[in-house]
């Protein structure tokens, strides 16, 4: 894929996270594709990464994502985020969380995403949950 049309699907990609529908973030993955975030278990399958970006949707009601670049490491395209919201879903803390981050791809020969590993500070990001912003 080249830069014009990763810029593109990065851009898509970041209002699919915005949208409040978690299956059409799942729509950027191959069918049976993997997101990894942090040092969870991966999500395998468009089924598992609509529940991840669920939750997140779920604990943020009024999510928002910024895609910030795209850069390309060793031929393997890396989208960073900043990810904002109030955390009050149901058990949520109701504080603001902001937080950056980036998902290394690597682009199946359909297009989509085969596997992206994220990764943020979660500790930064649990003492936002706990404390604000």
């Amino acid at each position: 894929m080249q830069r014009n049309q990763l810029l593109d699907f990065a851009e898509r990609y970041t209002a699919a996270w915005c949208s409040q529908d978690a299956a059409s973030v799942s729509g950027f993955y191959c069918h049976q594709g993997s997101l990894r975030v942090n040092d969870d278990p991966a999500a395998v399958g468009r089924n598992a990464i609509t529940r991840v970006a669920q939750s997140f949707m779920t604990a943020f009601p009024d999510l928002c994502v910024v895609f910030d670049d795209l850069r390309l490491q060793a031929d393997q395209p890396e989208y960073h985020w900043t990810l904002s919201g109030s955390n009050t879903g149901p058990g949520g803390t109701g504080h603001r969380v902001r937080i950056s981050g980036f998902e290394r791809w690597r682009i199946g020969s359909d297009g989509l995403i085969a596997s992206s590993q994220g990764h943020f500070d979660a500790a930064e990001y649990r003492r936002q949950l706990e404390q604000g912003v």
